[in-house]
Formats: structure tokens, sequence, C-alpha cells
């Protein structure tokens, strides 16, 4: 090692290689040290630890043969690409079982796994009972009674810890499911566990304090799982179904896709609400009105997105550019019952981007009309978006936006639009966003200036100074600020779907 060391000295002294090289060859160097890596005096430290006399006569390159075939043998622990690598880099050493073994850490972390039902979690997803086996015969001095048999379990327990521990830190960091894995309509960003994240599992030497930092702290949570804990009955539904929806809006909570921002905008839909946060508290509310489920608007779906975007503007007087699926099963519909139907709404009509004068002319019985031309709703008091809305990128084409149908926020149930989110009191969330000043002012004026005057209407854009986020989200299940537990009705029916999922791979 002595001479390849000097090796490289004079190869930075003369310059005779590029930095590139050097490096290469230091690492070549560490990987060199690596594979003389002295072995752990594995049978000692076992036997030190249980009192099993058995654990003596342990020959570490035997034990490194019998854990490769496990390894091999064991490809449907989860993680087989990441555990082999690094055990083949470690020199097939049951590292944490070394590391962890004294003052009972394997029993600390059995009993974490046993109690994954606080977060609405079968331990055994985690192998809990399989675990706490293993464990209580690794540690009984009678348990294992020859060298074989110590081998088997080692690894067994070995594999069983790493594999367990990464899908429980998963699982309470990220959530046991990917979103966008399970739903169409779910384009938030949202973030997975990486190989960089699991790989930590390994350095870890006090499970308890690990443990107790992956535990989520939001408040929210912890209500959940006291709610869960106690078995509280919300209003009108068993406590069996109760906890069932807060198994579920637990794993949501998990998901790693919340506003970190001091101000958002946050639409929960099942709840028919947004809510204008500053500091982790509503400076406003409102009632909204949703997209209709996929069983009330027939065989396409109107459901609002789950998403999060940039608020960056608002269009006063706004023109509607009519989505396709609602021109080819709404509008032309209507067109071919009654010719006057689109000039009595100021719907014109475009094809290849060049206005259509007379729209009489049109056979609207031609089922490919709504995708031959578009549609776009003038600006003005019977305009679909109301006064204004607020625009936001998204692939939905969605946006939130006013609307002259005020009946409906009186009702309880308002899933009742396209898609677009619909607000209660939109000229309010303009001046939560905008504050006091010109832009707000110019909009209010205008907003009120073209009240019943369709002709004086002009789309006009506005730009937030700064953009906002705005999270889409889907909640059915939470405590409100007098500590009473609510639960909404599933109108998306997207709690069935995260359940069965969650079933079928025996997480609940």
């Amino acid at each position: 090692m002595g001479v390849a060391k000097d090796m490289v000295k004079k190869l930075f002294a003369g310059k005779l290689v590029t930095t590139v090289i050097v490096v290469f060859i230091m690492g070549v160097l560490l990987m060199l040290q690596g594979c003389h890596k002295s072995k752990s005096d594995l049978g000692n430290t076992l036997f030190t630890e249980t009192g099993n006399k058995v654990f003596k006569k342990i020959d570490n390159d035997a034990f490194a043969e019998v854990f490769k075939k496990e390894l091999a043998y064991h490809q449907n622990l989860g993680y087989p690409g990441l555990t082999a690598a690094f055990y083949e880099q470690n020199g097939y050493e049951p590292v944490m079982i070394l590391k962890n073994i004294h003052n009972k850490g394997m029993q600390l972390l059995f009993s974490y796994f046993n109690k994954a039902g606080e977060h609405g979690l079968d331990p055994g997803f985690f192998r809990a009972q399989e675990f706490g086996a293993l464990i209580n015969k690794l540690y009984d001095k009678n348990g294992i009674k020859t060298v074989n048999e110590a081998y088997h379990t080692l690894a067994r327990l070995e594999l069983l810890t790493a594999n367990s521990l990464i899908s429980y830190s998963n699982a309470l960091q990220y959530g046991v499911v990917s979103p966008k894995s399970i739903y169409t309509a779910y384009y938030t960003d949202t973030k997975r566990p990486d190989s960089l994240a699991m790989i930590h599992i390994f350095d870890l030497t006090d499970f308890r304090q690990y443990l107790d930092s992956i535990q989520p702290k939001d408040l929210q949570y912890i209500a959940l799982q006291k709610a869960l804990k106690e078995g509280t009955a919300a209003p009108g539904i068993s406590v069996e179904e109760t906890q069932k929806v807060l198994k579920i809006n637990l794993e949501r909570l998990r998901w790693k896709n919340k506003p970190l921002d001091e101000k958002y905008v946050i639409v929960n839909i099942a709840d028919y609400r947004l809510d204008v946060m500053e500091a982790g508290k509503s400076v406003l509310n409102m009632k909204v009105c949703v997209g209709e489920g996929r069983a009330k608007a027939g065989s396409f779906s109107r459901e609002t997105p789950q998403l999060n975007s940039l608020i960056h503007s608002v269009q006063v007087n706004p023109v509607w550019n009519i989505p396709q699926s609602i021109a080819s099963n709404e509008i032309t519909k209507e067109a071919a019952a009654d010719k006057y139907y689109l000039s009595s709404h100021n719907i014109d009509v475009y094809e290849k981007g060049q206005l259509v004068e007379d729209t009489e002319l049109i056979d609207w019985s031609d089922a490919g009309a709504g995708k031959k031309y578009q549609f776009k709703q003038r600006p003005g008091a019977d305009n679909s978006l109301g006064k204004i809305k607020f625009l936001f990128n998204n692939k939905s084409a969605v946006y939130l936006h006013d609307t002259p149908a005020k009946a409906a926020f009186s009702q309880s149930m308002r899933a009742v639009s396209h898609g677009c989110v619909r607000l209660e009191k939109p000229l309010d969330l303009a001046h939560a966003l905008f504050g006091d000043g010109t832009e707000f002012e110019q909009i209010k004026k205008q907003m009120d200036s073209t009240a019943d005057d369709t002709a004086a209407a002009v789309a006009t854009n506005i730009a937030l100074p700064k953009k906002v986020p705005v999270y889409l989200t889907y909640y059915t299940s939470w405590v409100d600020d007098g500590n009473i537990l609510q639960v909404r009705k599933d109108v998306y029916g997207l709690d069935r779907i995260l359940y069965t999922y969650l079933q079928k791979i025996g997480a609940v």
C-alpha cells in the first residue's frame, strides 16, 4: 500500500497525469483497503450478549457463504438489489445485529414493529411476528443448538432486520403507497424514498432515537392517531367504519406532498372548502363547488384532480375556453336541439382558429363536431366562470373561478362542476392574494362596472406580484379546532381505492 501511495504523490508532484486519473487511482486504493477490511469478532460478541456457547464456534467465512445463499433465496423481502450490494461491500457480515445487539436494541426494534397499529398499519406488513420469533431464539442461550442453525438464524434475522426497518422507515416518512400509482387524476408533487435515504438504515446504532425521530410530527396526524387508539366513532358511522377512514387518512398524511410555504391556498375537495393559509393558520375560508364524481357524470369523469401549482394571475371578466369533453357531450347536443342556444349563451365557434360567422350551417348531429370546432364563451354576466378566474399551470386545464350559479353554495353536497373549483367569495380571495393596492382596486372596479353590462365586459389579465402556491387535496377525516373528529363522504371513491390497495399489499 505504501508504494502505491508514494506513486500517487510522485504523479501529483510531476503533474504526469490529470486530476481525473489521480482521483481514479485513489478510488482504487480505497477499494483495495475495503477488500482487506478485518472481520469482526462475531462469535465472541454474540456469545457475550446471549450466553449461547454455540456462537463461540462461528467462523466468519463459513457464515458469509451461508449469508450469500440466504440473500439469493430471500429475494422477496423487498429490497434485494440494495441489500445485496451493501452486504457484498461489507463482507457479508450481520452488520445490523452487531451494531444493535447490545442493550436489547433488537427487542426494542421489535416493539416498534409490533405497535405499527398505532399508525393504522398491520404489524404483519413488517413481519413482526417472524422477527420476534427470531429475536427470542437469538437471545435464548439454549435457543440455537448447532453452528449451522446459528448461521441460518443470524442470516435470516439480519436480512429481516434490514428489510423490515427500511419498510417501516419508508412507511412513516413517505407513506406505504405512491399515490400516483393508484390514482389517475393525481398530479401533486410527492417525494418518494430513494436509495440514499434507505442505505442510511445500515449505519444506525441507536434504534430508539431514530424511530422516535421519524414519528410524524404533524398535529393532524397525532390527533388521528389518538382517535384511532381510543376507538372513537365519528357522528353517524360505526367505530369500525371510523377506524377504516382514520387509517386511510393517516396514510395520506404520511405522503410527502404537504405545503412548506408561509402562505398558500388549499382546497379540500371532499370537504368542498378552500382556505388561505398564512403561518400555519387559516386567514380566509369559503365554500367551493368541485367536479362531479364519475357515478353522476357518466362514462367520462368530471372529478377535480389532486394537484399543486402556483397561482400566477387572474382574469377579470374571463373568456371560457370550453373543454373538448364538454363541447362533445353537452354544447353540440344543446346546439343541435336549439339553433339559438349558442347566441343566447354568448358562445363563439372557431374552426382552426378562425371565427365561424354562421353557426346554423354546421351539422351539429355530426358526432365529431365537438372535436372539429372550438368553443369560447364571451365575458359577461352569464359567463360560466363568473367575473373572475384564478390561473395556475396544470395538465388538467382547471382553475378557481367565480360562478353565476350561486344556489349550489347552499347545498351540503357540492360536487356539481365540470372539474374546476367554483368560489363562494372570489373577491375575498383576490384581496387575500393581492392585498390592498392598485391591482386589487383595478380588479374590484372592473368587476363592479360590468356587473350587469355584458357588452362592456372585456377580459383583462392581471398578474400577481408574487405567485402563491395552490394545493387541491382530498381528505375525508381530520380533527377540527374544537377537537371534534370530522368525517366526510368519499365523494370520488378515492378512499375505497386506497384502502383496497392497502389491503392487497397487507398494510392494513
